[in-house]
């Protein structure tokens, strides 16, 4: 089974879970920049954590046969805090990059005007800089959020297409393919979306425009759900064909359309780098 993750924070996980993670099937993964628990107090460390999620997380990950990409934005926890919002000045020399293949995260966490001026913002960013948006939709009050945010996706003038409404759930999945957006799905241990859950929605509103993904960070989350939705799926009574779109097709071609998609022609053959050390460190830390 061949797994991209297009959600998942590896920031926040071990080197043993990209190990499980490529024994499941995982092959590329896209972290979306987001909040880190604890609250930033000041633009600069915005930077520091962008830079990382462009150089060092695809250097790690590579040694594990897994290629990372990312998405850049101000997320909207954080669009709270006026220490933080002088980043969205600085947003357009990240986004140029090449690893970045979406405006992201971005969206509500509690619908605020705040919150209203950085999703707006950003999404104008998306159609500028012709990236892919994926929207953070509100873990309270979903369905209105999911409503208010369509409204501002139509209001900016991006193709839906290009937009990808993500931790959805049953209620909220109908309007989002409606619009013609992407509707993603976070598969967790105890909240949001479980595996089999994501099997019933897929038996209801088939699997176009659909992304699966793990959206594991510093919480309770699990990196190998989108293997275990895989299974689910087959047991369930889904064709290897259809697990194949879930689970591969639908991010590459959600993320294939920033243009920036450059995935390795022979994935499937590539073995982690065990030999990637440096004096007794399993991460080369520098020298020839």
């Amino acid at each position: 089974m061949r797994i991209f993750d297009p959600h998942i924070h590896m920031t926040s996980r071990t080197t043993d879970d990209y190990e499980a993670m490529y024994a499941a099937g995982v092959r590329a993964v896209v972290e979306p920049a987001f909040w880190l628990g604890q609250p930033r107090t000041s633009p600069e460390s915005f930077y520091d954590y962008f830079d990382s999620l462009l150089g060092w997380e695809p250097y790690r990950a590579a040694q594990f046969g897994i290629q990372h990409f990312c998405t850049i934005a101000l997320n909207p926890k954080e669009a709270n805090d006026p220490r933080c919002t002088p980043v969205l000045d600085e947003l357009d020399r990240y986004l140029a990059k090449d690893r970045v293949v979406a405006v992201g995260e971005i969206g509500y966490d509690s619908m605020t005007p705040e919150e209203d001026k950085a999703l707006a913002r950003q999404l104008q960013l998306a159609v500028e800089h012709q990236l892919p948006a994926l929207v953070h939709t509100p873990h309270r009050d979903k369905a209105a959020g999911t409503r208010r945010t369509l409204d501002v996706v139509r209001e900016s003038g991006i193709a839906p297409e290009l937009v990808v409404l993500d931790h959805l759930n049953e209620l909220t999945v109908g309007m989002v393919l409606d619009s013609g957006c992407w509707a993603g799905f976070s598969i967790y241990p105890k909240t949001k979306m479980s595996e089999d859950r994501m099997v019933e929605i897929l038996k209801e509103h088939g699997t176009e425009r659909v992304l699966v993904n793990s959206a594991a960070d510093w919480g309770r989350s699990d990196p190998l759900k989108t293997r275990r939705t895989g299974d689910a799926m087959l047991a369930a009574g889904f064709g290897e064909a259809a697990v194949e779109r879930v689970l591969w097709d639908n991010p590459v071609a959600f993320y294939g359309q920033s243009g920036r998609l450059e995935l390795a022609p022979a994935l499937d053959g590539t073995e982690p780098d065990e030999s990637s050390s440096f004096e007794g460190n399993s991460i080369r830390r520098g020298g020839a």
